[in-house]
């Protein structure tokens, strides 16, 4: 591993353990070269194998990180969302790619989980999300999501209260 102070290429692991996604491993290191003696941090994650986005056009791109990073970041942007939750999100959505197995996935279910990911974690960024994603071109688009998202929200709710309903009758 090259030190990227001085580039030697002989540095010894201090330190080894997996991200709390359990999808790489984070390596503590330190170069050996004597003058340089710095320690740094790397991360390994499993490469797989490139995967291609099929866009609505039908045109194909190669999947791209940042890409679906720019995009989550713009949604999240004022809100409470960290930068951490951001990159869990991300995880988890490459994490589901990799599961799906395909070396061509449509921009929809790149959309779609990501979809999944904010509704969970906020719902202003899950509604900017959405407004950009699925082409909003009126307020009643808005609208019609938002009451979509209040109807999940209630029956979410309600299941809820009939699960903790059910535990103290037991």
């Amino acid at each position: 591993m090259l030190c990227p102070f001085c580039n030697s290429e002989n540095s010894r692991v201090l330190e080894s353990r997996t991200t709390e996604e359990g999808s790489s491993i984070r390596r503590r290191r330190e170069c050996e070269n004597t003058i340089c003696n710095k320690r740094f941090t790397t991360y390994e994650r499993l490469e797989v194998m490139p995967v291609l986005v099929v866009k609505r056009s039908g045109e194909r791109e190669p999947y791209s990180r940042e890409k679906l990073r720019s995009g989550i970041v713009r949604a999240c942007e004022k809100t409470q969302i960290t930068a951490e939750q951001i990159d869990n999100v991300i995880e988890n959505i490459e994490n589901e790619l990799a599961k799906q197995g395909k070396r061509e996935v449509s921009s929809a279910n790149v959309g779609n989980l990501v979809l999944a990911q904010l509704k969970d974690l906020d719902q202003v960024a899950y509604v900017r999300f959405a407004s950009v994603y699925r082409q909003f071109r009126s307020i009643d688009d808005f609208i019609k999501e938002l009451q979509d998202l209040q109807a999940d929200q209630l029956t979410t709710k309600h299941f809820n209260n009939e699960l903790l309903t059910a535990d103290v009758l037991s």
